[in-house]
């Protein structure tokens, strides 16, 4: 085990998290109307009372971006998570399916799946992880493997109910937090000194994404109002339910 080096995780994050803004960029400069607007319930903007077309697009458009940018931005975790362990422990990105992060700890040996939060998924998702779990150790029992496998459901940010929340059904602990970057790093304070660095040129990049965003919201708007509204500006209902939830 080493000791992490929180300069280095400070210039890694510097020098990694532009990629985070790029994908917001490019995400947003991908956004068909049509498309985000077949995932949307129309029936509550008609129960909200919403009258014009800029308030929906953009009620469409925010709740998007806020999906996406929950997912790049666990991507962007995953790896930061994953350069914090091996500075300390040596971890790898596990060549297993679903196995985010391996690496031996304590005479132990940890298989991470990385989240960004702890309610992540559904129950489905949440027993494909269990299986993978499974198949794991599976896997590795018949490698020779003589270490005590610790599977571990690792959440970014969140709480789990106490130090070692085991999940008895799965066989997997789920950890979270301030928890989980102590696991990964020996640093019960890493959660915190993490925050600072993440903000590097957050404002330059959040400028050049408004700027963006508003001519997305504009163009959005444009194509509402020729595809959904009436002449007279007003929107139409039925037209733009037909098209969420008509046959096709």
């Amino acid at each position: 085990m080493s000791k992490l080096n929180l300069n280095e995780v400070t210039q890694f994050v510097e020098k990694n998290i532009g990629s985070f803004h790029q994908s917001r960029i490019e995400k947003l400069n991908t956004i068909k109307l049509k498309e985000v607007i077949r995932h949307k319930n129309p029936y509550l903007f008609k129960a909200k009372n919403v009258t014009t077309a800029q308030d929906i697009v953009k009620g469409i458009l925010d709740a998007f971006l806020s999906s996406s940018e929950e997912g790049i931005f666990g991507n962007w975790l995953e790896r930061l998570a994953i350069y914090i362990n091996d500075q300390v422990y040596h971890g790898r990105k596990a060549g297993i399916e679903g196995i985010d992060l391996d690496f031996d700890k304590g005479g132990n040996r940890y298989l991470v799946s990385i989240k960004s939060g702890p309610h992540w998924g559904n129950s489905s998702q949440v027993k494909k992880m269990i299986i993978e779990f499974d198949t794991a150790r599976k896997r590795l029992a018949t490698s020779g493997n003589k270490s005590i496998i610790v599977c571990v459901n690792g959440c970014c940010y969140g709480r789990s109910n106490s130090k070692s929340e085991y999940k008895t059904s799965g066989n997997y602990f789920k950890i979270c937090g301030q928890r989980f970057w102590e696991l990964i790093s020996n640093d019960p304070d890493l959660y915190v000194k993490i925050i600072e660095p993440l903000g590097f040129e957050a404002e330059k990049m959040n400028q050049e994404f408004s700027l963006l965003y508003s001519q997305v919201i504009n163009r959005l708007t444009k194509e509402f109002l020729i595809d959904f509204c009436y002449d007279d500006g007003s929107i139409n209902w039925e037209k733009l339910v037909a098209f969420n939830s008509g046959v096709a």
